[in-house]
C-alpha cells in the first residue's frame, strides 16, 4: 500500500536531512574520548593566601565544658598526645596523619598538651552563641606565656547546644585573644551523640541524608566522642595551616574548603559519597579504624590534602 502524499514528502526530507549528518561510525568512535575530557579529575588545590602559620611548638590548652566521663577524656587525650608522638604500638600511625601538615609551608608543627579547665557547672549555660566560644577561649585560667604559640580548645557535652551546631557546622576554629590582648586561635569541637550523630558522628551512626550504608563500629566503643575525634583532627589541620583566614583554604574566606573540610567523607582509599573507604578492622569487636596512636589506642581519621600531590592522603 502506498503511503499518502504528505507522509512519503516528510520520509524524503528526513532521508535527505539524514545523508547530510556526519558519518555515524565516526561519530561514535570520538565520543569516548570526549567524554573521557569531561570527566577528568582536575587537582584539588588550596591556594596560600600569604598569611602566618601556626608552626614550631603548639600548646593546646584544653577547656571540656559540661559533664564528660575519665573514660572520653582519656580517649581525646590520648588522641592529642598521638598526634606528635613518636611511641606509637603500631601503623598505620597518627603522628604519620599529622606529618602532612608539614608539607605546608613553615615546616613541622608539633603539638603539646597544656592546661585543662573542667566546667561542669555550664557556667554560661546549655545553649551557646558563638560569642560565647570566644568567651571560653579567653579564659584567663588557659593563658600561657606572653609570645607562646597556643591554641585553646573547647570541647562540649552532648547536652549542650551550640549556635548552628548540627545544621552547618560539627566543629570550628576562630580567632579571639587572651589575657594580654594577643591574638590567639582558638578550636571548638561538641559531643552530637543525642543531637545529631548522623551528620556530625558519620560514618560511625546511620547517615540523616543520602545512601544508607550500615554504620561502622566506633574505634573506641563510644559514637559520640569517637566522632568528636574526627572533628577535632579536622579543626586542628585547619587551625595550624589557616589560623587567621588568609593562610591555606580554597572557596571564601567566610566558609572555606581547608586542609581535611576539603576531603570530607573520605577515610581511606576507594571512598564515594556514602561509604567511608577501604579501612582497618579488628578481628575480635568488628571496630573500624585507620590509626594507632599512643597506649594502642586505635581512631578513625580523614584524609587530609596534600600540597605535594594536591590530593586528598589517606593512611590506608
Amino acid at each position: 500500500m502506498a503511503l499518502p502524499y504528505p507522509f512519503s514528502y516528510l520520509l524524503f526530507l528526513l532521508l535527505i536531512l539524514l545523508s547530510s549528518l556526519p558519518n555515524i561510525s565516526q561519530a561514535t568512535s570520538r565520543a569516548p574520548n570526549r567524554m573521557l575530557a569531561l570527566v577528568q579529575n582536575q587537582p584539588l588545590v588550596l591556594k596560600y593566601h600569604k598569611g602566618p602559620l601556626l608552626k614550631g611548638n603548639i600548646t593546646l590548652h584544653l577547656l571540656w565544658y559540661g559533664t564528660f566521663t575519665p573514660t572520653q577524656r582519656s580517649i581525646v587525650i590520648d588522641f592529642l598526645e598521638s598526634l606528635t608522638s613518636t611511641s606509637a604500638p603500631g601503623a598505620p600511625s597518627v603522628s604519620t596523619w599529622w606529618q602532612t601538615t608539614e608539607s605546608y609551608r613553615g615546616g613541622p608543627c608539633t603539638l603539646v598538651v597544656g592546661n585543662q579547665i573542667l566546667d561542669e557547672t555550664y557556667s554560661l549555660g546549655k545553649s551557646l552563641k558563638n560569642d560565647h566560644l570566644v568567651a571560653l577561649a579567653s579564659n584567663p585560667k588557659l593563658n600561657s606565656a606572653p609570645g607562646d604559640r597556643v591554641i585553646h580548645v573547647i570541647l562540649t557535652a552532648a547536652d549542650v547546644a551550640v549556635e548552628d551546631f548540627c545544621m552547618n557546622q560539627c566543629g570550628t576554629h576562630g580567632r579571639g585573644k587572651n589575657g594580654n590582648s594577643e591574638k590567639i586561635a582558638y578550636a571548638w569541637v561538641g559531643n552530637s551523640v543525642t543531637q545529631c550523630p548522623g551528620q556530625c558522628a558519620w560514618p560511625f551512626h546511620q547517615p540523616l541524608y543520602g545512601p544508607q550504608t550500615a554504620p561502622l563500629v566506633a574505634p573506641n566503643g563510644d559514637v559520640g566522642v569517637d566522632g568528636m575525634v574526627i572533628n577535632l583532627a579536622t579543626v586542628l589541620a585547619g587551625a595550624v595551616t589557616n589560623p587567621f583566614e588568609d593562610g591555606y583554604y580554597q572557596g571564601p574566606a567566610s566558609a572555606p574548603l581547608e586542609a581535611v573540610s576539603a576531603c570530607t567523607g573520605i577515610f581511606g582509599k576507594g571512598a564515594y559519597p556514602g561509604y567511608a573507604g577501604n579501612v582497618l578492622a579488628e578481628n575480635a569487636t568488628g571496630a573500624s579504624y585507620n590509626a594507632v596512636g599512643v597506649r594502642g589506642r586505635k581512631f578513625l581519621l580523614p584524609a587530609m590534602w596534600d600540597p605535594l600531590t594536591s590530593t586528598c592522603k589517606t593512611l590506608v
